[in-house]
């Protein structure tokens, strides 16, 4: 049954269990999966591998592209198989993990992880094992509904295993775009012009001497979670329309926008579905995962072309998507998330990143990371590869969190992921604030008028306030600037009194 997809034939007699391939890996080793935003990730392997922990030590470094699906992070933290875990993670019992110190964790810039291991300030990887939809004729490895980091644990490690995924359409095969930038100090230029240059290779080139094992599997790739747009996420859209609409007629951007790129999530994922009603036409997007509104908007007549490093989708969508994949196909491409983030081709393609926040300050710097300033939620993922590059660097969040008791809107971030210098635009349902070419005390007046909800605009008023009279280019009072995270550490809510947020109030 498998002929068709391990077309090489000398390497048929390499098929086993999960289980004997797992055997491959031995404690302390670094291993490298694939696996991008839950899409695309190796999965019978790592299943066996945590089976096998529960009978004998066994502890290694695993490193993705991004989050994996079908629980595998849980599994594998459960069989506390985990030493080192990186870049990336959206799991709740590995943060569990990661947060009382059991897992070490190592938060990364997605485009980073394999520039370390390329350079050797990291690693190396012992073994890859890369989920595939086929091997080719000459032992090239085509991947699945991710790239992610895949191509280069491939080329990078000492083994390789290869899980073929009989369940994923063979019309995956020529969506990859597998390009491996040459080595430093002379390295030439990535050479993309648009979201849709071809610059790679359709397939992973490995040495077929390197292929350890390969393992049959049909599981399917985790859903995403990603809710449908509610009033909020419509505010927030409704509000980058019309910030959109106005660089159009200020003649700083045509109704092609520029390529667009999103965040994992449901309020990113709904900011770009509601660009559907809008007059804006032929766009592009050059993104890390494309989500249930790319392809929304491919059939709404909007969206001309998506570049990305997963496709992640709905268990609705995939319904649609996948069968139907040919349709799309011409207009997709799949590359290393070391090229869909590279710093180099976001900057000369004048992306337009939109990126979720956990809270931002009246001064315009980012939390997307830690819950408290201690605790890590998922991790930057990519978002500070296209905030520092953007044409427009655009951050989204709702303007508060935990029904009311939380703003999202702070005199001072808990933890910083992106400056100030890096972010041009931060919105929440409430409004929009356009920081670009602004001061300190500019933004933080426009943050706190345009973004907090009505139950915390009175208190971030008095903060700045208070702050103006201790002087200073950034003005804050010092002692308080975190006071409203240990509030809430403290007594469940920002509020002075918990009381105080009503349903009336926080209706706005």
């Amino acid at each position: 049954m498998h002929q068709d997809r391990v077309r090489r034939s000398d390497l048929r007699d390499l098929v086993v269990s999960a289980e004997e391939a797992a055997r491959l890996i031995k404690d302390g080793m670094t291993v490298g999966i694939s696996g991008f935003t839950r899409a695309g990730e190796a999965k019978a392997v790592p299943m066996a591998l945590a089976e096998r922990a529960r009978t004998e030590p066994l502890k290694i470094t695993l490193i993705t592209g991004a989050s994996l699906g079908n629980d595998l992070d849980k599994t594998l933290a459960e069989a506390h198989v985990l030493a080192r875990r990186l870049p990336f993670q959206s799991d709740p019992a590995l943060r569990k993990a990661i947060n009382n110190g059991e897992v070490m964790f190592i938060d990364q810039h997605l485009s980073e992880t394999v520039e370390l291991l390329r350079s050797r300030q990291m690693g190396p990887v012992d073994i890859a094992v890369i989920e595939a939809v086929a091997i080719a004729e000459e032992g090239g490895i085509v991947p699945t509904t991710s790239v992610g980091n895949s191509a280069s644990f491939a080329i990078l490690a000492e083994k390789v295993i290869v899980e073929i995924n009989l369940s994923q359409p063979a019309a995956l095969e020529g969506l990859h775009d597998i390009y491996i930038p040459t080595h430093r100090p002379a390295r030439e230029p990535i050479p993309i012009v648009a979201p849709q240059s071809r610059i790679g290779l359709p397939f992973i080139p490995v040495d077929p001497g390197k292929i350890a094992a390969i393992v049959i599997t049909t599981k399917l790739d985790s859903s995403s979670s990603v809710l449908p747009p509610d009033a909020e996420t419509r505010a927030i859209a409704g509000h980058l329309t019309e910030f959109f609409l106005h660089e159009v007629k200020k003649g700083r951007l045509t109704e092609r926008l520029q390529p667009l790129q999103a965040g994992i999530g449901t309020i990113a994922n709904a900011v770009l579905h509601g660009l559907i009603d809008t007059p804006f036409h032929n766009l592009t997007m050059y993104s890390e995962v494309l989500q249930d509104s790319t392809f929304d908007l491919f059939d709404a007549g909007k969206l001309d072309f998506a570049s990305g490093s997963s496709i992640t989708l709905s268990a609705a969508k995939y319904q649609v998507v996948l069968p139907e994949l040919p349709r799309y196909k011409q207009r997709l491409i799949l590359r290393p998330q070391e090229i869909s983030n590279h710093p180099e081709v976001v900057r000369r393609l004048g992306i337009i990143g939109i990126n979720t926040a956990l809270e931002f300050d009246i001064y315009g710097n980012i939390n997307s990371t830690h819950v408290g300033g201690t605790h890590m939620m998922n991790g930057i993922g990519g978002s500070g590869d296209f905030a520092r590059n953007a044409y427009l660097s655009v951050f989204v969040t709702k303007s508060t969190a935990k029904d009311g008791f939380v703003s999202s809107v702070v005199p001072m971030v808990s933890h910083v992921d992106h400056t100030e210098h890096d972010v041009d635009l931060v919105v929440t349902e409430i409004g929009l604030a356009d920081l670009r070419g602004l001061a300190p005390r500019e933004r933080a007046r426009l943050i706190i008028a345009n973004c907090a909800h009505p139950a915390y605009r009175d208190a971030l008023s008095d903060y700045y306030r208070r702050a103006l009279a201790r002087g200073g280019h950034t003005p804050h009072v010092i002692e308080e600037a975190l006071s409203w995270h240990a509030k809430l550490r403290e007594c469940g809510s920002m509020q002075s009194e918990p009381a105080s947020v009503s349903a009336q109030s926080l209706a706005g």
